[in-house]
């Protein structure tokens, strides 16, 4: 991996300097994921180093508060994941932000490990933000859903491969359990309504 850390005078937005190991798009993508979830503090910073891949590049950011972030993105811009990869710290030797648990937002697609009908994940919402969970399933077919959040409350919803509304929005302390009436995508979107982020578990089934 190379690394360097240029000065602001290089920026490419007023406010983020950056290094030019890969794709212009890639890093204003990662830039802009950023700004969208990092807060106040993620409104500036610098590029720390990039990694070309084939597949999905890495950029690595520390946002205005010292927080480093880690994003993965593909050469045409699409940002497959940002994650907190060292939180600061606060002075009194605590970390601020996800206490280890990734950042997420945007959409991601649930995999299911070979011989299992379910999967865990775990993660972070910033305040005003959602994360969509899409995996594929059959008409006839039950989902289960269930949401812990740790921290605050969230509610979530589960979408109709159409777009309509199979779950209207609930709270997470409710879990879910219901058939299928269509074939395709099924989409869980997780909200974080609150001032605070909310750090959660969520575990999505198919029978």
């Amino acid at each position: 991996m190379r690394s360097k850390v240029l000065a602001l005078s290089l920026c490419i937005s007023p406010t983020f300097a950056s290094a030019a190991d890969v794709g212009q798009d890639a890093i204003d993508s990662c830039i802009d994921q950023l700004r969208s979830v990092g807060g106040p503090d993620g409104q500036s910073g610098t590029v720390l180093s990039t990694e070309f891949s084939e597949a999905n590049s890495l950029v690595m950011l520390q946002d205005k508060g010292e927080t480093v972030w880690r994003c993965l993105v593909s050469n045409d811009g699409q940002v497959a994941e940002l994650s907190v990869a060292q939180a600061a710290d606060d002075g009194q030797g605590a970390m601020a932000g996800s206490g280890g648990l990734p950042v997420v937002s945007g959409t991601q697609r649930v995999q299911f490990a070979a011989g299992t009908s379910g999967a865990a994940m775990s993660g972070t919402l910033n305040p005003n933000t959602s994360v969509s969970y899409v995996l594929g399933a059959a008409d006839g077919q039950f989902m289960r859903v269930d949401v812990g959040s740790h921290g605050g409350a969230l509610d979530y919803k589960i979408f109709n491969p159409d777009g309509s509304l199979l779950l209207d929005l609930i709270s997470s302390d409710t879990p879910y359990r219901g058939q299928l009436w269509q074939s395709g995508d099924h989409v869980v979107e997780v909200l974080n309504a609150g001032a605070q982020p909310v750090t959660f578990d969520i575990g999505i089934g198919i029978e």
